[in-house]
């Protein structure tokens, strides 16, 4: 799953096939170039940076003015919950701050696309299920589309819209939620939906 994702963000390149974005093929373009935002699982925040320092990094890689870097980091703190955290270090945020922060950064840059890796699995169950309704009313928020990849099925259902299930490498089914808990393609489908219930027929 996290290859696929490096893939599709320019970080490894795939043996054969296309990336494409808006009909364009990718596997040329660069990664910086492709603006697509990647947050990871362990959140690679910046630790010498201050909270502020780090949302605003991706705008000053593109160049933008000095107040409009000043603004869009205040709105990004403000979307994701921690204003008047901009002036704090990362060793000062509990896991679901960083989590915050490391989405914010992500979302600063005004990219076409969002990649998650296992955005919630280095955090406890209880602030994991906070967070996810967080993440998902952030994200409808600014109607950014997002591929997010997890090996946990409560996490995929509570997030999103789509889901395709993978298994060794391949796309085994597509569906909303509801169609994959309600038909799902092979008992071990099934199975990984925690559907214990089967019967041959």
């Amino acid at each position: 799953k996290t290859t696929l994702l490096r893939i599709i963000a320019g970080l490894e390149e795939p043996d054969k096939g296309e990336i494409l974005c808006q009909g364009r093929n990718l596997l040329l373009t660069r990664p910086h170039l492709r603006r697509f935002g990647m947050m990871f699982q362990d959140f690679a925040l910046f630790p010498h940076l201050r909270i502020s320092e780090n949302i605003a990094f991706g705008l000053k890689m593109l160049g933008l003015p000095r107040g409009e870097i000043r603004k869009r980091v205040e709105e990004m703190l403000s979307l994701v919950g921690l204003e008047g955290f901009g002036s704090r270090r990362v060793s000062e945020l509990s896991g679901g701050e960083r989590q915050r922060v490391a989405l914010a950064r992500s979302l600063a840059p005004y990219p076409l696309l969002l990649l998650l890796d296992e955005p919630v699995g280095s955090l406890d169950r209880g602030l994991r299920e906070r967070l996810l309704k967080d993440l998902r009313d952030i994200l409808r928020r600014v109607g950014m589309t997002t591929i997010m990849v997890t090996h946990d099925q409560a996490e995929a259902f509570a997030v999103s819209d789509l889901i395709a299930v993978l298994d060794e490498g391949r796309i085994v089914q597509t569906g909303t939620p509801e169609e994959l808990y309600r038909s799902p393609a092979t008992p071990g489908i099934a199975r990984f939906l925690g559907l214990g219930n089967l019967v041959q027929a």
